[in-house]
């Protein structure tokens, strides 16, 4: 449900009192039977509308104010804008490329303002979890936390089994389940029913978010550690995928950003303890195009070089999503399963099974939790037998080797958004401030980055005067040389005299040898001679 923040205390007050005045002077109207009493009756009913109190104008904590409230003119914050690289710079350039998405962006099935606004209601959730999520809390309730600050964003209510809202699915909600992922696992865990795990401070966290507004999906994941141990990591996923977003563009093939990916991505090193792991990007995971109400369209975006020809073209949106591991650097489906997504309509006995998830998730990805919020209980047999015919896919929980710890980092990008631009004379306006800040925690991460980066060169510079110490200790041998070409050339001659001698002495036994009639080896004629 949308909770709306209480009314002013002093605003509610002055209405009270008010409201116990009207009622004192309806009183005595009413025992004269005048017509005066009837009018102020009428009066009093229009007053009791201001009991509402003045419209948020912030967020609450945690957020469950819907943006209409917050944005109410509808016009949403605008994302980063990426300018396409070296050859597709024209299309950024280019006034007819420009007015043709100007007129896209005036349809109603098109618009960016749907991307936007779910995006701007990620932006803020996202916002709440990584400042509130910590070691002690439940998975279960970190999910259920999330998805229901999705819930009231997006200002969709929650649909009831066989209610009037069951195809309100389709305006806005929940993308696909939260994926939670722990440690080895990399994606596609999201607690089910009963289960009882607990965030460790030991623990890597992957928080995939999606929100959908409209059918347009915004799919965004983020990677929490409690320790310091593994940022080495976190910093190598981020890198990659900001990599892959500048990578990206019309025309650019999805195997030439796989190989930009890699590349970065294994420049990386992990020292835990004593031991030293290079990064490495999850082969057999990727990310993908997202069409409406499907959050994997037909493309897949590698993050390995491969030899995949594929190429971005122009409106397609995708999701730049890696993945970086101190394993082996590929997943296998491990645990029990929780996510699925419905991918045809059934026939015979199981249309009734799969009618309540045509109603209320459609072919949005979905998990056990939904159907027990639906009222569903016995409901394992048959979803099992809607994966076996095929009906349904189920998304089991992809993990690495045990012990291994792998990272999450995932971007949004729309190869139209390049062409969409802020004039510079518009009036401030709250979505504007909204993505002032938006870039203001941009700035604190690139600072963080900064900060790194410092520290990298300060410790390349050591090594650079350690390298310099050992040029001088060679230089110095250089100096000595010649004393120590001497004592070689001494040891060398000693050598010399050894063999000319043993040369001697085998020449020696071998004419004994001839001249007793006798064949004897070399070793054996030595051992005669020294027998003499």
């Amino acid at each position: 449900m949308i909770q709306q923040p209480p009314p002013d205390p002093v605003e509610a007050k002055e209405e009270e009192e008010k409201e116990e005045e009207e009622e004192e002077e309806e009183a005595q109207e009413g025992e004269n039977g005048g017509a005066e009493g009837a009018k102020k009756k009428k009066k009093k009913k229009k007053s009791k509308k201001k009991k509402t109190g003045a419209a948020p104008t912030v967020q609450s904590d945690p957020p469950r104010v819907g943006l209409s409230f917050l944005f109410p003119n509808g016009v949403y914050p605008e994302g980063e804008i990426q300018e396409y690289k070296n050859d597709n710079s024209y299309r950024t350039t280019s006034a007819e490329k420009k007015e043709a998405e100007r007129l896209a962006c005036e349809n109603p099935e098109t618009t960016y303002e749907n991307i936007r606004r779910a995006a701007e209601v990620h932006r803020q959730v996202r916002a709440h979890a990584r400042k509130h999520i910590r070691p002690g809390q439940t998975m279960t309730d970190i999910a259920n936390n999330i998805e229901e600050g999705v819930r009231a964003l997006v200002e969709v209510q929650g649909r009831e089994k066989g209610g009037m809202e069951a195809e309100n699915w389709r305006l806005a909600g929940i993308g696909f389940p939260t994926g939670l992922s722990l440690n080895e696992c990399a994606a596609h865990y999201t607690p089910n029913a009963g289960d009882t795990r607990v965030l460790q401070q030991k623990d890597m966290l992957k928080v995939d978010i999606g929100v959908q507004v409209n059918g347009r999906i915004c799919d965004s994941a983020f990677t929490l550690s409690f320790e310091p141990t593994y940022d080495a990591l976190m910093e190598a996923v981020k890198d990659a995928t900001n990599t892959g977003v500048r990578e990206a563009g019309i025309d650019v093939r999805l195997g030439d950003i796989g190989a930009a990916i890699q590349e970065v991505m294994e420049s990386y090193e992990v020292v835990v303890g004593t031991n030293t792991y290079q990064v490495k990007s999850i082969e057999n995971l990727s990310g993908h195009s997202i069409e409406r109400y499907r959050i994997h369209g037909g493309k897949s975006v590698p993050i390995v070089k491969t030899a995949d020809q594929t190429k971005m073209e122009e409106g397609e949106l995708f999701a730049i999503e890696t993945f970086g591991s101190t394993g082996r650097g590929r997943v296998i489906e491990s645990g029990d399963c929780s996510h699925y997504a419905k991918m045809r309509n059934p026939r015979g006995t199981l249309r009734q099974v799969c009618f309540l998830l045509s109603t209320h998730f459609g072919t949005l990805p979905f998990c056990r939790r939904y159907l027990d919020r639906y009222g569903e209980s016995k409901y394992l047999l048959a979803l099992k037998s809607l994966v076996q015919e095929g009906i349904v896919q189920d998304y089991p929980p992809l993990c690495d080797v045990k012990g291994a710890m792998t990272a999450q980092f995932l971007r949004e990008t729309n190869d139209g958004m390049a062409n969409l631009m802020s004039s510079p004379q518009a009036e401030v306006t709250t979505s504007m401030r909204h993505s002032v800040q938006m870039h203001r925690e941009m700035l604190d991460d690139y600072t963080r980055d900064f900060g790194r980066t410092k520290s990298s060169v300060r410790s390349a510079l050591d090594r650079a005067n350690l390298l310099s110490n050992v040029r001088s200790d060679i230089n110095a041998y250089k100096a000595a040389r010649s004393s120590a070409t001497d004592s070689l050339l001494a040891e060398r001659g000693r050598i010399d005299s050894s063999h000319r001698m043993t040369d001697d002495v085998l020449a020696f036994c071998q004419a004994k040898v001839v001249l007793g009639g006798y064949q004897y080896t070399n070793e054996w004629s030595i051992e005669l001679y020294a027998g003499y």
